[in-house]
C-alpha cells in the first residue's frame, strides 16, 4: 500500500518539509538526505500529489500559448505541428501545454490572468507582430516567455525566427531568373512582423532587379485561403497588366491562389508561375500541384527547440542562443516555369 508524506517522513524521522524539500530538489537539503529519501520514497512506491508539489516548489507545471480566435493558426498544420513539437519536449520534464483561446480585443487580459493567477510557468508568444503589446507586457512581468517570431524591437527577449527577408529574395531571384518582370505579390497583414520583413525582401529584390512594382499587383490575401483566393481573383481581372508569377508569403493563402487559378482554367508552370512560402499544406488536395516553394526548418523541430529553451528560463539557467535565426532554401516544382510570352 502506497504511504502519504507524512507517512515517509515518520519513517525517516525526518520533518515533513524536510522530505518535501529533498524530494523537490531544494539545495538547501543536503545532497545526503536527498539520495536517502528519493530511495525510501522508491521503495514505498510513494508518489507525490501533483498539487502538493505545485505548492511546495510554486510552479504550474504547464506552459502557455494564448490562441486568438480570429486567426487561422489552429486551421494551420504547420501551427499544430510546432504545439507538437512544444509538447513532446514538456513531457519529458513533467509539463503540460496550456492553450488559452482568446479575442484579439481581450488577448491582452488573457496573458495578464495566465501571469498573475500563476497558470502558467512560461509562455511562448506566436505570431508576434511588429509592434506587440504581449511583448511589452511580458517585459515588465518575471514571467519567462519566448516569442515564435520578432518584434520591431527584440533585443531583450529571447526568440526563434526564420529569416523572413531572405525568403522572398530567395524566390524573387528564381523568378527574375526566368524573365519574369511582372510579378504580382499576395501578403499577409503587415502588422505581422514576418509579413513586413518578407514584404520587404520583396521591395529589395524587385530593386535589384532593376523593376518597379506594380502597386495592383501587390494585395493584401489577409492569412487565410479565402483572402488567397480573392486576391488571385482580382489580379485575373487585369488585361495587358496581369502578372506573369505570383508570389504567396504564406501556405494557407497560396491554397486559394491555386484553386482560383485552377477554376479559371490559367494554366500553372506555362501561363502563371506560382512561388508559396512553406509552400501547400500536405493534407490539401491541391498538393499534387507540385507548387515550387521556399522550405523552411520543421514547425516540430521548432517548437522543440522553443520548449527546450524555456525549460532552461524557467530553471533559471542561462540561454547559450536566446536568438535561433534558421535560414530557408527554395525548393523547385512544377509550378515555375520560364515566363510567358508578351
Amino acid at each position: 500500500m502506497a504511504i502519504d508524506l507524512k507517512q515517509l517522513a515518520a519513517q525517516l524521522k525526518l520533518s515533513p518539509t524536510t522530505v518535501s524539500r529533498a524530494l523537490n530538489g531544494y539545495s538547501d537539503v543536503s545532497e545526503a538526505t536527498r539520495e536517502r529519501v528519493a530511495a525510501a520514497a522508491k521503495a514505498a512506491g510513494y508518489e507525490p500529489s501533483p498539487a502538493a508539489r505545485r505548492l511546495a516548489t510554486g510552479r504550474a507545471d504547464a506552459v502557455g500559448i494564448v490562441y486568438p480566435v480570429e486567426a487561422d493558426f489552429m486551421g494551420n498544420p504547420l501551427f499544430l505541428e510546432m504545439i507538437g513539437g512544444v509538447s513532446d519536449r514538456l513531457d519529458g520534464a513533467g509539463y503540460d501545454v496550456l492553450l488559452a483561446v482568446a479575442r484579439k480585443k481581450t488577448e491582452l487580459r488573457t496573458y495578464e490572468r495566465l501571469v498573475k493567477g500563476r497558470r502558467v510557468d512560461g509562455l511562448i508568444v506566436a505570431h508576434t507582430r511588429v509592434a506587440d503589446e504581449r511583448i511589452d507586457y511580458l517585459r515588465g512581468t518575471r514571467m519567462p516567455f519566448i516569442g515564435y517570431g520578432r518584434t520591431g524591437d527584440c533585443d531583450d527577449f529571447p526568440w526563434l525566427d526564420f529569416d523572413n527577408e531572405a525568403c522572398t529574395r530567395l524566390a524573387m531571384a528564381e523568378l527574375t531568373a526566368r524573365g519574369h518582370r511582372r510579378i504580382a505579390y499576395i501578403h499577409s497583414p503587415l502588422n505581422l512582423n514576418f509579413a513586413q520583413q518578407r514584404y520587404d525582401g520583396y521591395l529589395k529584390a524587385m530593386q535589384l532587379a532593376g523593376l518597379t512594382p506594380n502597386p495592383e499587383h501587390v494585395l493584401t490575401g489577409g492569412h487565410d485561403r479565402r483572402g488567397g483566393y480573392e486576391a488571385t481573383r482580382r489580379l485575373l481581372a487585369m488585361d495587358a497588366q496581369r502578372p506573369t508569377a505570383i508570389l504567396v508569403d504564406s501556405n494557407l493563402c497560396g491554397v486559394g491562389v491555386v484553386r482560383a487559378l485552377l477554376q479559371a482554367g490559367v494554366a500553372i508552370g506555362s501561363e502563371m508561375s506560382v512561388i508559396v512560402i512553406d509552400g501547400l499544406p500536405t493534407d490539401t488536395p491541391l498538393y499534387d500541384q507540385d507548387i515550387a516553394a521556399i522550405a523552411q526548418p520543421t514547425a516540430h523541430a521548432s517548437g522543440w527547440t522553443m520548449a527546450d529553451m524555456l525549460l532552461k528560463m524557467i530553471e533559471g539557467k542561462p540561454l547559450e542562443e536566446p536568438h535561433v535565426l534558421r535560414q530557408p532554401q527554395f525548393v523547385n516544382g512544377r509550378s515555375l516555369g520560364l515566363a510567358p510570352a508578351g
